[in-house]
């Protein structure tokens, strides 16, 4: 164990503290996490967790999303420029607009977005479950919002009528259908895990398109030996710890979060022993975000 992993177990230690790490960080960021995972078992977690502190080393909705559901926590993000391309698509005004266009729609908010907008929202979804979510609905038109490709992935699965919001994710919008075929010919026996954050003409091509926990969860399960992944790098260092007799492959290079390679070791440390990146969502704006929230974490 090394000086600074030693650090953060006595800073850990020191502010009862919880570490919660998206599985798109560095390894050895996921590697001192006390819990790795996507957004909605990070969501979970934290509400489950017996800490005063919850470091969050992620991206800054993450960890308002914390702070949404653990107002009597104080929740530090461990590097205070995370932020997220695809949330940032998307505010409060422009929502409205929208609102306005499509006044009978149900708003179901994709959780990569922030406080404010989330508050605007009548339900939250992640990845994992935007499609039971969407399937809960009474209604049969919503607005997704912010995430075209996921949005329409969802509209595959449901007989709604959804209208799409123009946002998306930089790294998974760079995945292109010949990215695939490329990497079939290099694997012919492969089997194809996309995102369903990639356009629809890539999910067409793979045999799954599943969040990063389901992803997880596939492989495990799976027969095959070789794995084509359309996801941010970070996903590859459990999937290979997890399964050690088991390959692994980008479809494509370049496909890396800015955002969630910001955090390091010494940025987590830095983070605890000064108390510094608290994150708080004003209170008007907390209750209803926490509400859109809650009929997210409701849905199994």
């Amino acid at each position: 164990m090394d000086e600074m992993t030693d650090r953060i177990i006595a800073l850990k230690k020191s502010l009862n503290a919880v570490i919660v790490a998206h599985n798109y960080e560095v390894p050895e960021v996921q590697d001192i996490a006390d819990f790795t995972g996507d957004s909605l078992e990070l969501s979970r977690k934290c509400v489950e967790v017996d800490a005063d502190v919850i470091v969050f080393c992620g991206v800054h909705f993450m960890a308002e999303t914390a702070a949404i559901l653990n107002p009597e926590r104080t929740v530090l993000l461990s590097e205070a420029n995370a932020g997220c391309p695809m949330a940032d698509m998307i505010d409060v005004d422009s929502l409205r607009e929208w609102k306005a266009r499509y006044p009978r729609a149900t708003v179901v908010c994709y959780v990569n977005s922030t406080a404010a907008v989330k508050a605007e929202s009548d339900i939250c979804c992640t990845s994992a479950n935007a499609v039971k979510v969407v399937e809960s609905l009474t209604n049969d038109e919503v607005l997704f919002i912010p995430d075209w490709n996921l949005g329409h992935y969802v509209s595959t699965k449901t007989s709604k009528h959804i209208v799409l919001y123009p946002g998306y994710c930089p790294p998974h919008q760079r995945v292109n259908p010949r990215h695939v075929e490329q990497a079939k010919e290099s694997h012919p026996d492969a089997a194809v895990l996309v995102h369903p954050e990639c356009a629809p003409e890539v999910i067409a091509l793979a045999d799954a398109a599943l969040s990063t926990s389901q992803m997880l969860r596939y492989v495990k399960e799976s027969d095959a030996t070789t794995f084509l992944i359309g996801t941010e790098q970070g996903l590859l260092h459990r999937l290979r710890l997890e399964n050690p007799g088991k390959s692994f492959h980008l479809l494509t290079t370049g496909l890396l979060c800015q955002d969630m390679k910001k955090t390091s070791l010494e940025s987590v440390a830095i983070t605890m022993e000064q108390r510094r990146n608290v994150v708080t969502v004003a209170e008007e704006v907390r209750v209803r975000a926490k509400l859109a929230i809650d009929g997210m974490l409701a849905i199994h």
